[in-house]
């Protein structure tokens, strides 16, 4: 697999916000100020609750199914290859990671079942615009942790998405949780979080290599990142921590983690988080505590190693 120089673009975007003319200028920022390869185009569906079995993607909060054709295309016009990566998180502020079901039916209460079917519709809308459009991978699923030990259920999801898609299929787990999902044979593709902290990426990427071996598989960081703020590199998945905007450290962050990486030959890139589809003005890229990398001294570095690889 080459490797992948990708950033997640357009996470939160809602209707409309595709067809600004800023979002796609943002999108050439992108390519051009980081050396990219790849877009992960990032979808939140919502579901009321992390006990709801109804994943809700039709409506405002998403962009429509139009709107994620053209930037496609545009993104191909550009030279970007491309992933789609639906998701999902529940309205009210919980981490999809907590979203659970007991695993012995119980009359009344919601069912693993009941989700798993209304997941797979959304993950199949996708699944066919992914084919429609020939996107490079599809992304079924991230942070899905309580939901990972559900392991018959997520191998039909993958066999479903491959009823209608005929890419490279890949999941991608959260930090740490590498070794928790039993079913990496059933994708083409290995991904987890890459949030790890500063000076600890040795010890964890040692860790991960003995998990993923195994499998014999492709692996990449579908998702790493920092926010530019004080604190932040030693739990970089942490997007409320509270800190000084720190230019510094998230620098410090990524110059860590692509030296570490880059000495593993396994690794076979990133879909770093995350690009934004409105950006912010440049001038105001020093008021940014954010994981956003435009304007900042990160942008550079991520340029560099990408233009290196």
């Amino acid at each position: 697999m080459e490797y992948i120089k990708g950033f997640t673009f357009g996470w939160g975007a809602k209707r409309g916000d595709f067809t600004k003319p800023e979002a796609k200028e943002s999108l050439q920022l992108m390519k051009e100020r980081t050396a990219s390869n790849y877009v992960i185009f990032a979808l939140a569906a919502t579901q009321e609750t992390a006990f709801s079995t109804d994943v809700i993607y039709q409506g405002e909060h998403m962009v429509t199914d139009e709107e994620l054709k053209d930037m496609i295309d545009y993104a191909r016009s550009l030279g970007l290859k491309v992933m789609i990566k639906p998701t999902v998180n529940p309205a009210d502020g919980i981490w999809r990671a907590h979203i659970n079901f007991f695993d012995i039916d119980v009359p009344c209460e919601p069912k693993w079942r009941e989700w798993f079917k209304s997941y797979t519709d959304y993950q199949l809308h996708y699944a066919k615009i992914a084919e429609e459009k020939e996107v490079e991978m599809f992304i079924v699923g991230c942070e899905m942790v309580q939901t990972e030990r559900r392991e018959k259920e997520w191998r039909s999801l993958v066999r479903d998405v491959r009823e209608v898609y005929t890419g490279l299929i890949t999941y991608n787990t959260d930090k740490y949780q590498e070794a928790n999902v039993a079913w990496w044979d059933e994708v083409d593709v290995i991904s987890s979080s890459g949030y790890y902290p500063l000076g600890d990426w040795d010890n964890q990427l040692d860790r991960i290599e003995k998990v993923i071996k195994r499998f014999n598989k492709d692996f990449f960081f579908a998702e790493a990142g920092c926010p530019s703020r004080t604190g932040s590199a030693q739990i970089p998945n942490d997007w409320g921590l509270e800190g000084d905007i720190n230019q510094e450290e998230q620098k410090a962050f990524y110059q860590d983690m692509f030296e570490k990486t880059a000495k593993r030959d396994w690794v076979r890139g990133f879909g770093l988080w995350d690009w934004k589809a409105i950006l912010y003005s440049e001038s105001k890229a020093d008021q940014d505590s954010d994981y956003a990398v435009y304007g900042k001294t990160a942008e550079k570095v991520i340029k560099d190693f990408y233009q290196s690889m």
